[in-house]
């Protein structure tokens, strides 16, 4: 099934952040005309702080959850199904390496063993993802078997051997006029004969319901005014593929879009500002709980967060950026 969605008025309202309204940027402050990278005369002005689509996810998701990981900075254990995704991922970017021909199914599962071995070689940690016993050696060969049913979904989507996009796991960056960065890995990028932009997002969850559907596409508004800014040209069409269940949203923003979007990033920053300043994160309890590492340290369970770092965060620096293929799955 394939959702999609046009213009600005849609999204944008239901998309709007929970964030305090006294964190409302000035609409002043994120209303310039972007401009082409390379633009003569063009400075960008001096950075106050860098945000990323899933540390915006994560404030907006509960500021106490933004705390311990961008903050504190406390490790997390690798979740089976985020390694997961990154995997598919990467099976995803090195099919296209193939030539144009052989970008098949049985091409692109033959792919998985050798990334896998190649994350797991990178990241040494990801061994111990399973126990070394019978039970642990079924529980990843289920693992497994989830990623292969991804890979074969994602044919059933679109057929890779009539596509050769433009650039993969694409890092981006601008700064705004206010100082705050943006910046992200884009999954790909596809640029048509005529010039339009596709930006393209794999996921390897399930399609969000309708009243869902504003919070997924905020990463990729994210990304089009990220491009937008470095190229002058609003994205043609943004598209996040959901292998999980195989189903593809579609949307087409335009510059009013883009535009709210500055402006909600913006809001997010003055909100995530304030918290560091106070050091008032207060968490904000909600079905993800379940999955999260910091629980026994969450006042919503009992726990008690460890006292805040001594040594100030740089404004610069209060953003933990993914690698590539570790954004929202």
């Amino acid at each position: 099934m394939t959702t999609t969605g046009t213009g600005s008025g849609t999204a944008s309202a239901a998309g709007a952040a929970s964030v305090p309204e006294a964190a409302e940027a000035p609409a002043s402050e994120a209303s310039g005309t972007p401009t082409a990278a390379g633009t003569a005369g063009a400075v960008d002005p001096e950075v106050t702080g860098s945000l990323s689509p899933s540390r915006a996810g994560d404030f907006m998701t509960c500021p106490l959850l933004y705390r311990f990981r961008v903050i504190d900075r406390i490790p997390e254990k690798p979740s089976p199904a985020a390694v997961r995704g990154t995997l598919v991922h990467a099976v995803l970017e090195r099919l296209y390496d193939l030539p144009t021909g052989g970008r098949t199914p049985a091409a692109a599962l033959q792919l998985l063993g050798p990334e896998w071995e190649r994350l797991c070689a990178e990241e040494p940690e990801l061994a111990g993802l399973f126990e070394a016993d019978a039970a642990g050696d079924a529980e990843r060969e289920g693992w497994l078997a989830e990623a292969r049913r991804m890979v074969e979904s994602y044919f059933s989507l679109e057929d890779p051997r009539r596509l050769e996009p433009a650039e993969r796991e694409l890092f981006v960056e601008t700064v705004l006029e206010s100082g705050l960065r943006l910046r992200g890995y884009i999954d790909r990028v596809d640029v048509a004969p005529t010039g339009e932009v596709r930006i393209v997002d794999y996921k390897t969850g399930t399609a969000p319901r309708a009243d869902f559907e504003a919070r997924a596409l905020f990463q990729m508004k994210f990304y089009a005014l990220v491009m937008w800014r470095l190229r002058g040209e609003v994205p043609r069409l943004l598209q996040l593929m959901y292998l999980g269940n195989g189903e593809v949203l579609r949307y087409s923003p335009d510059e009013a879009d883009l535009r709210a979007t500055q402006r909600k990033v913006e809001a997010l920053w003055l909100a995530i500002r304030r918290a560091t300043e106070s050091g008032e994160w207060r968490p904000r309890p909600s079905r993800l709980c379940d999955w999260c590492d910091h629980k026994q340290r969450c006042p919503e369970f009992g726990g008690t967060p460890p006292p805040l770092p001594t040594v100030p965060v740089k404004r610069d620096r209060i953003v933990s950026e993914p690698a590539p293929g570790h954004d929202d799955l």
